[in-house]
């Protein structure tokens, strides 16, 4: 109803511009009351058209498409009368009216004002609902050494044999033997059940070579984890020269707490090495 009232009110108006903009073809006394008339329509048409000034982007824009044919009617009002009354000029004149009348009744100036608005809100509304729904690129975990970023990227991700978990520290004990402190990713939580056949798998290093255990000292946020050959002394065995003291030498600073059970020779893959 709203918007067959304005289109009504918009034909109006075209219609009295260009009976108003005929008549000053010959009488000047129409000029200053049919401008002053015209930029009334155009203040008034605005007021009562809120829409228009919406989108601060555009409005500007919408505003100046809005007033366009009441600026128009102005302009050729005070143009017949500074025009010399000539034939030739009145023809002129005459045919800027029927130009003016012919596009503001077809191109409707304020309906298309509107429309171009309503664009405007549907897009920015679509772009901010693309802006709601896209999904939020996670952020890209930051490693403190590459061991770390190797840790994260191969055995941490979702899916993998050890997700939710984060290297602490490590220690190369030896050619043939990593010690890996892991810790859960989240403070406070235990360490998940790492798979050590998955492991196994992972590193193509036999089970009874990998060794998941606690960390003497510590809770369950955290967990030992040994790869490969424990190292083994070299000399021949005397007092204080066994395996198990080696290995107590070598755990006090490397795992503390931790015992030398079996001593095996195996070849380390490079990639632990």
């Amino acid at each position: 109803m709203l918007a067959r009232v304005r289109a009504t009110a918009g034909r109006v108006a075209a219609v009295a511009g260009a009976v108003v903009l005929t008549v000053g073809l010959g009488n000047d006394a129409v000029t200053l009351p049919g401008a002053a008339a015209a930029v009334a329509a155009a203040g008034v048409g605005l007021a009562v058209n809120p829409k228009v000034w919406r989108p601060a982007s555009v409005r500007w824009t919408a505003i100046s498409l809005y007033a366009a044919p009441h600026a128009g009617c102005a302009v050729l009002l005070v143009g017949e009368r500074l025009a010399p009354d000539a034939g030739v000029s009145l023809l002129v004149q005459a045919a800027a009216v029927a130009l003016w009348t012919g596009a503001t009744w077809i191109l409707r100036p304020g309906l298309t004002a509107r429309q171009f608005v309503d664009e405007v809100l549907a897009q920015e509304l679509a772009e901010a609902q693309k802006v709601e729904e896209a999904p939020v690129e996670p952020v890209a975990p930051t490693y403190d050494s590459p061991q770390a970023a190797w840790w994260g990227q191969r055995f941490a991700i979702e899916g993998g044999v050890a997700p939710g978990t984060v290297l602490l520290e490590h220690r190369q004990v030896s050619e043939q033997c990593l010690a890996l402190v892991i810790g859960a990713q989240k403070r406070g939580q235990p360490v998940p059940d790492i798979s050590k056949p998955g492991l196994s798998a992972e590193l193509d290093l036999p089970e009874e070579l990998i060794d998941i255990g606690p960390v003497p000292g510590r809770g369950a946020g955290v967990r030992l984890l040994v790869l490969g050959q424990r190292p083994v002394a070299e000399a021949e065995a005397g007092p204080g020269d066994s395996d198990a003291e080696v290995w107590a030498q070598i755990a006090a600073t490397a795992m503390p707490g931790v015992e030398l059970i079996e001593a095996n020779t195996y070849e380390m893959p490079k990639e632990l090495t």
